[in-house]
Protein backbone atom coordinates (compact mmCIF):
# COMPACT_ATOMS: atom_id res chain seq x y z
CA UNK A 1 0.00 0.00 0.00
CA UNK A 2 1.30 3.51 -0.85
CA UNK A 3 2.03 6.01 2.18
CA UNK A 4 0.83 9.06 -0.09
CA UNK A 5 -1.29 8.87 -3.41
CA UNK A 6 -3.24 11.57 -5.48
CA UNK A 7 -5.27 11.55 -7.99
CA UNK A 8 -6.41 13.81 -10.77
CA UNK A 9 -4.42 16.39 -8.18
CA UNK A 10 -5.23 20.18 -9.27
CA UNK A 11 -5.03 23.28 -7.65
CA UNK A 12 -5.72 26.86 -8.89
CA UNK A 13 -5.48 30.85 -7.63
CA UNK A 14 -8.05 32.59 -8.75
CA UNK A 15 -7.73 31.98 -12.59
CA UNK A 16 -4.33 30.63 -12.43
CA UNK A 17 -4.05 26.99 -13.01
CA UNK A 18 -1.15 25.67 -10.97
CA UNK A 19 -1.64 22.24 -10.79
CA UNK A 20 -3.89 20.50 -13.55
CA UNK A 21 -4.55 17.18 -12.87
CA UNK A 22 -1.61 14.62 -11.26
CA UNK A 23 -1.32 11.56 -10.32
CA UNK A 24 1.35 10.44 -8.06
CA UNK A 25 2.02 7.87 -4.99
CA UNK A 26 4.86 6.43 -3.16
CA UNK A 27 4.96 3.42 -1.16
CA UNK A 28 7.32 2.73 1.93
CA UNK A 29 10.74 2.48 1.78
CA UNK A 30 11.06 4.67 -1.69
CA UNK A 31 12.82 7.66 -2.69
CA UNK A 32 11.39 9.81 -5.46
CA UNK A 33 12.49 12.62 -6.92
CA UNK A 34 10.79 15.48 -8.84
CA UNK A 35 12.34 17.86 -11.15
CA UNK A 36 11.30 20.71 -13.33
CA UNK A 37 11.58 24.27 -14.31
CA UNK A 38 10.79 27.21 -11.82
CA UNK A 39 7.00 27.88 -12.09
CA UNK A 40 6.27 24.42 -12.75
CA UNK A 41 4.28 23.67 -9.92
CA UNK A 42 6.60 21.58 -7.96
CA UNK A 43 6.61 23.56 -4.42
CA UNK A 44 2.48 23.80 -4.85
CA UNK A 45 2.43 20.20 -5.52
CA UNK A 46 4.68 19.12 -2.22
CA UNK A 47 2.46 21.95 0.05
CA UNK A 48 -0.78 19.82 -1.33
CA UNK A 49 0.65 16.40 -0.66
CA UNK A 50 2.06 17.86 2.84
CA UNK A 51 -1.63 18.92 4.06
CA UNK A 52 -0.37 22.36 3.96
CA UNK A 53 -3.14 23.77 2.07
CA UNK A 54 -6.02 22.25 -0.07
CA UNK A 55 -6.49 20.88 -3.37
CA UNK A 56 -8.99 22.89 -5.12
CA UNK A 57 -9.59 19.51 -7.30
CA UNK A 58 -8.82 15.59 -7.18
CA UNK A 59 -8.07 13.33 -4.18
CA UNK A 60 -5.27 12.58 -1.83
CA UNK A 61 -4.99 9.66 0.02
CA UNK A 62 -2.52 8.77 3.01
CA UNK A 63 -1.94 5.02 3.83
CA UNK A 64 -5.13 4.07 1.74
CA UNK A 65 -7.83 6.58 2.95
CA UNK A 66 -9.16 9.54 1.07
CA UNK A 67 -7.69 12.31 3.92
CA UNK A 68 -10.49 15.18 2.75
CA UNK A 69 -13.63 12.93 2.90
CA UNK A 70 -13.25 9.88 5.78
CA UNK A 71 -13.16 11.44 8.69
CA UNK A 72 -9.34 11.46 9.21
CA UNK A 73 -8.19 14.31 11.86
CA UNK A 74 -5.70 16.40 9.59
CA UNK A 75 -3.49 17.52 12.71
CA UNK A 76 -2.90 13.60 13.15
CA UNK A 77 -2.04 13.35 9.68
CA UNK A 78 0.18 16.29 9.29
CA UNK A 79 2.59 15.22 12.33
CA UNK A 80 3.02 11.77 10.25
CA UNK A 81 4.22 13.40 7.12
CA UNK A 82 7.56 15.26 7.95
CA UNK A 83 8.47 18.38 5.64
CA UNK A 84 11.56 20.18 5.10
CA UNK A 85 11.46 23.55 3.32
CA UNK A 86 14.04 25.23 1.29
CA UNK A 87 15.09 27.51 4.36
CA UNK A 88 15.25 25.94 7.93
CA UNK A 89 12.96 28.58 9.75
CA UNK A 90 14.65 27.54 13.26
CA UNK A 91 13.87 29.38 16.21
CA UNK A 92 16.17 31.85 16.30
CA UNK A 93 16.34 31.75 20.63
CA UNK A 94 16.33 28.22 20.91
CA UNK A 95 19.24 26.07 20.83
CA UNK A 96 19.37 22.94 18.31
CA UNK A 97 18.41 20.63 20.57
CA UNK A 98 15.54 22.57 21.66
CA UNK A 99 14.25 23.30 17.97
CA UNK A 100 14.27 19.49 17.57
CA UNK A 101 12.46 18.99 20.72
CA UNK A 102 9.30 21.50 20.28
CA UNK A 103 7.60 19.77 17.77
CA UNK A 104 7.93 16.66 20.54
CA UNK A 105 6.62 18.58 22.98
CA UNK A 106 3.70 20.62 21.67
CA UNK A 107 2.64 18.33 19.00
CA UNK A 108 3.19 15.07 20.03
CA UNK A 109 2.64 15.81 24.37
CA UNK A 110 5.87 13.79 24.84
CA UNK A 111 7.54 14.66 28.48
CA UNK A 112 10.64 16.29 28.42
CA UNK A 113 12.73 13.64 29.23
CA UNK A 114 11.72 11.47 25.84
CA UNK A 115 11.84 14.59 24.04
CA UNK A 116 15.21 14.99 24.85
CA UNK A 117 16.01 11.79 24.20
CA UNK A 118 14.76 11.48 20.85
CA UNK A 119 15.87 14.92 19.69
CA UNK A 120 19.20 13.87 20.58
CA UNK A 121 19.01 10.65 18.43
CA UNK A 122 17.67 12.41 15.93
CA UNK A 123 20.53 15.33 15.56
CA UNK A 124 22.78 12.31 15.43
CA UNK A 125 21.23 11.06 12.61
CA UNK A 126 22.14 14.23 10.84
CA UNK A 127 25.73 14.47 12.47
CA UNK A 128 24.99 16.97 14.32
CA UNK A 129 24.76 16.16 18.46
CA UNK A 130 27.91 18.07 18.78
CA UNK A 131 26.14 21.37 17.95
CA UNK A 132 23.04 20.50 20.10
CA UNK A 133 23.41 23.54 22.59
CA UNK A 134 24.37 26.10 19.91
CA UNK A 135 21.99 28.57 18.63
CA UNK A 136 21.20 29.14 14.89
CA UNK A 137 22.95 32.24 14.83
CA UNK A 138 26.46 29.81 15.68
CA UNK A 139 25.20 27.53 12.78
CA UNK A 140 26.37 27.30 9.49
CA UNK A 141 23.48 27.36 6.31
CA UNK A 142 24.08 23.40 6.03
CA UNK A 143 24.01 23.12 9.58
CA UNK A 144 20.79 24.91 10.11
CA UNK A 145 19.05 22.83 7.46
CA UNK A 146 20.55 19.73 9.09
CA UNK A 147 18.47 20.76 11.88
CA UNK A 148 15.60 20.86 9.83
CA UNK A 149 15.71 17.28 8.93
CA UNK A 150 16.42 16.37 12.15
CA UNK A 151 13.39 18.31 13.34
CA UNK A 152 11.60 16.60 10.84
CA UNK A 153 13.27 13.12 12.06
CA UNK A 154 12.55 13.14 15.41
CA UNK A 155 8.65 13.08 14.60
CA UNK A 156 9.16 9.55 13.50
CA UNK A 157 6.95 10.28 9.86
CA UNK A 158 5.98 8.21 7.66
CA UNK A 159 7.34 10.19 4.54
CA UNK A 160 9.38 13.20 4.44
CA UNK A 161 8.74 15.53 2.02
CA UNK A 162 11.89 18.01 1.11
CA UNK A 163 11.33 21.23 -1.02
CA UNK A 164 14.57 22.24 -2.94
CA UNK A 165 16.51 21.99 0.60
CA UNK A 166 19.62 23.03 -0.78
CA UNK A 167 18.47 25.92 -2.60
CA UNK A 168 20.00 28.59 -0.86
CA UNK A 169 23.27 27.02 0.20
CA UNK A 170 26.44 27.17 -1.50
CA UNK A 171 28.12 23.56 -3.14
CA UNK A 172 30.24 22.60 -0.10
CA UNK A 173 27.32 23.53 2.03
CA UNK A 174 25.08 21.76 -0.28
CA UNK A 175 27.14 18.45 -0.33
CA UNK A 176 27.00 18.44 3.75
CA UNK A 177 22.91 18.08 3.19
CA UNK A 178 22.95 15.75 0.37
CA UNK A 179 25.27 13.30 2.40
CA UNK A 180 22.99 13.37 5.03
CA UNK A 181 19.49 12.76 2.53
CA UNK A 182 21.77 10.19 1.44
CA UNK A 183 22.27 8.17 4.27
CA UNK A 184 18.47 8.68 5.42
CA UNK A 185 17.53 6.83 1.73
CA UNK A 186 20.12 4.17 3.04
CA UNK A 187 18.28 3.97 6.25
CA UNK A 188 14.77 3.11 4.23
CA UNK A 189 13.04 6.47 5.18
CA UNK A 190 10.58 7.63 2.65
CA UNK A 191 11.55 10.38 0.94
CA UNK A 192 9.88 13.30 -1.72
CA UNK A 193 12.03 15.38 -2.80
CA UNK A 194 12.07 18.43 -5.06
CA UNK A 195 15.43 18.91 -5.79
CA UNK A 196 17.80 20.16 -9.19
CA UNK A 197 20.39 17.82 -7.68
CA UNK A 198 20.54 15.35 -10.33
CA UNK A 199 23.54 13.66 -8.92
CA UNK A 200 21.87 12.75 -6.33
CA UNK A 201 18.78 12.19 -7.88
CA UNK A 202 20.79 9.46 -10.18
CA UNK A 203 22.48 8.09 -7.04
CA UNK A 204 19.31 8.01 -4.21
CA UNK A 205 15.76 7.60 -6.53
CA UNK A 206 14.01 5.16 -7.18
CA UNK A 207 12.02 6.95 -9.51
CA UNK A 208 12.42 10.66 -11.33
CA UNK A 209 9.28 13.23 -12.36
CA UNK A 210 9.43 15.18 -14.43
CA UNK A 211 6.73 18.30 -13.60
CA UNK A 212 6.33 21.33 -16.18
CA UNK A 213 2.93 23.33 -17.10
CA UNK A 214 0.96 21.93 -13.56
CA UNK A 215 1.32 17.95 -14.90
CA UNK A 216 4.28 15.48 -14.32
CA UNK A 217 4.97 14.65 -17.74
CA UNK A 218 7.06 11.65 -17.89
CA UNK A 219 8.28 9.45 -14.54
CA UNK A 220 11.10 6.77 -14.93
CA UNK A 221 14.20 5.16 -13.42
CA UNK A 222 17.17 7.75 -13.02
CA UNK A 223 18.49 6.12 -15.94
CA UNK A 224 16.20 6.27 -17.97
CA UNK A 225 14.78 9.33 -17.86
CA UNK A 226 18.11 11.22 -17.32
CA UNK A 227 19.70 9.50 -20.72
CA UNK A 228 16.72 8.66 -22.71
CA UNK A 229 13.63 11.34 -21.52
CA UNK A 230 10.86 10.49 -23.98
CA UNK A 231 9.00 14.29 -24.09
CA UNK A 232 10.57 16.93 -25.84
CA UNK A 233 10.06 19.50 -22.99
CA UNK A 234 12.37 16.97 -20.63
CA UNK A 235 14.74 16.67 -22.83
CA UNK A 236 15.36 20.38 -23.56
CA UNK A 237 15.76 21.39 -19.51
CA UNK A 238 17.74 18.42 -19.34
CA UNK A 239 20.02 19.56 -22.16
CA UNK A 240 20.06 22.77 -20.48
CA UNK A 241 20.48 21.57 -16.96
CA UNK A 242 23.44 18.78 -17.54
CA UNK A 243 25.13 20.42 -20.18
CA UNK A 244 23.61 17.33 -22.87
CA UNK A 245 22.74 14.25 -22.49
Amino acid sequence: MSVLKCRDLRKSYGDLQVLRGIDFEIEKGETKVIIGPSGSGKSTFLRLMGLLEPPTGGKIFFEGRDVYTSGLDLNIIRAKIGFVFQEPSLFRHLTALDNVKIGLKCVLKVNNDEATERAMEALKAVRMEEWANYYPAQLSGGQQQRVGIARALAMDPDVILFDEPTASLDIELTWEVIDVMRDLAKRGITMLVVTHEIAFAKEVADEISFMDGGKILESGPPDQLLRSPKTPRARRFLTRLLGGI
